[in-house]
Parts: structure tokens; sequence; C-alpha cells
């Protein structure tokens, strides 16, 4: 095997976390692969990677190999790419994590459209229910709601994304509306309990005021679309990104409460790795995915989620 193409292998094994899983993308046998690895080790003189029964660990000499190898193979695609022009189209595979929720409703939809339109690219995508480490988990890109997890990622940014507080109009009915954030105190409220954020702590702001509110109610859960339900159901008031209510909004089924108060922005970002910016189908994706979700404007109500 030439140098190149143990790169591309390697690259490809990290990714797919298991010799049994890049043996399946590349056509092969876990033998076949595992026998491949051991040459290319006992080629280079090193360890690569740490083998357990249940996953693979990459060795500094393997971060090494990975990180720089990655740049090579990268700088190499970039220059046919140049030299061909348009003629060269992105190809590979290209591993996407996102969260569930925007994941399924927004990001699925959009993929289908990039597999359309680069044919070449195969694309693997992970949805949990928490944004995962790229490095670790071999990830090329991440598209992420809300704060970057990690300087170290390059970021675009795809879409802008408010949060903001809504609840069914049976439930105001019933109970009537907040005239202000702290008023929140005297209601039933529906709390998401996700990631490491302070449980049941709103902070809001409006016109250069802020206000930080701690809600209680009868229902709480770590899955945004149970706690959309809920809101429906008449439940309690909810603070929930835009992405998610806004079709609610616009159709009635839930009212926005105290419109001139929101939360800080929760914007939808592509991130990825700094040896993955040269890669035609990272750029590629991205860009894409840019120009899909460019048309969610800022200035309008509930701009087109």
């Amino acid at each position: 095997m030439d140098t190149f193409s143990d790169l591309a292998f390697f690259i490809l094994l990290v990714k797919c976390g298991s010799l049994a899983g890049a043996a399946q993308q590349l056509g092969l046998t876990p033998s076949a692969a595992s026998k491949r690895l051991a040459a290319l080790e006992a080629r280079l003189g090193v360890r690569l990677l740490n083998r357990t029964t249940r996953r693979l660990s990459v060795t500094p000499e393997g971060e090494a190999y990975l990180d720089q190898g990655g740049r090579i193979l990268a700088e190499l695609e970039e220059l046919e790419q140049g030299l061909g022009g348009s003629r060269v189209a992105p190809r590979g595979l290209l591993r996407v994590n996102a969260t569930l929720g925007f994941g399924r409703r927004h990001l699925a939809p959009a993929v289908g459209d990039f597999l359309q339109a680069y044919p070449d690219v195969e694309v693997q995508l992970q949805l949990t229910d928490r944004a995962l480490n790229l490095a670790e988990e071999g990830f090329d890109v991440g598209i992420l709601v809300g704060d970057l997890p990690d300087a170290r990622l390059n970021a675009r940014k795809l879409a802008p994304n408010s949060r903001l507080l809504c609840a069914a109009p049976a439930y105001l009915a019933r109970h009537g509306e907040p005239a202000s954030p702290r008023a929140l105190q005297q209601h039933r409220c529906i709390v998401i309990r996700e990631s490491e954020t302070a449980y049941g702590t709103w902070h809001l702001q409006a016109a250069g005021r802020q206000e930080t509110v701690k809600v209680r109610g009868p229902a709480a859960t770590n899955d945004g679309e149970v706690a959309v339900n809920w809101a429906l159901q008449g439940h309690g008031i909810l603070l929930r990104s835009e992405w998610e209510v806004a079709p609610l909004l616009r159709s009635g089924r839930l009212r926005q409460v105290l419109s001139e108060w929101s939360a800080p922005p929760a914007d939808i970002y592509a991130v990825y790795l700094s040896r993955d910016k040269l890669s035609a189908r990272v750029r590629a994706f991205v860009d894409f995915m840019a120009e899909h979700f460019g048309g969610y404007d800022t200035a309008a109500d509930y701009h087109g989620w």
C-alpha cells in the first residue's frame, strides 16, 4: 500500500472507531483490515492504536500521524481540486453529528438535498442528545445550537436562533399572562434539564435589561420535544428555541408571552476541526448548509423556521 492510501485508511479507521466499521466501509473483512493496520504500524515502527475488545484508542504517535497526515491529505485534495477546477467534485466519507431535535427536523432534510447535489459524498449522520467531541469521536462536522464548547474549533454561523417564552392559549386562559419576568415565579413552568446549565434558572434580556429568574413547575424533562408537547397540553410556560416553536406560534397553538423578553440567542453553527478546514467535502457541506439556512431572516417574526 502507498503512503497516501495508508493515511486515508488510518483516518477512516479512527473515524469509524472500529476495525469492523472501517472494514465494512472498504469492503474488506475485519481480519484483512487488522492485517493492514499491523502492516502500517510495522512500516512506521510505532503503535498507532491501542486495541481493546470494545474500542480503539489513539496513541500519541497515532494522534501525530492523524493530525499531520490529515492536513497533508487535505492539502493534496485541495491541490487536485484547484488543478482540476470544477471538474473535481468533493467525494468520500463525511461524518456529521447533530443534536436530536434540530437534526431530525431541519438538518436531515438538508442532508438529503446535499446528497443529491454531491453524489460522490457519503454522509453518516449521527444524532445524539448532546454535542459530541469531534476529535475524540472521529466526526468531520458538528451542527451545534448555542454556545461553542471549544475554542479550537472552526465555526461558521448557519442561522440565527432566539429562545422565546410561550404557552398554550388554554393555560393562559386559566392562569393569565405574567406581567414581568419575576411573575414567572408564580406560574407553572416547564423546565428542560440539559447539559450542565443551572436547573430551572432562566436568564432573560430585553432592551439592555437582564433578569435571572428561578422557575418551577409540575413537569421537567431532558427532551425538548416532550417539553413542547406538555406546553401544547396546557401544563405551563415554556422557554424554547424559535426553530422548534415558530410553526406553533404561527398557527396559534402556542402564544408568546413577555414578547419583549427572550433568553440569550442560541444560534446554529457548523463546527469542524482545524485539520479539516481544507477538505473539499467539509467545505462543500458547510457552504451548502450556510446557503440552505441563510434564508432564515432575523428581521421577520418567527423568521422562516
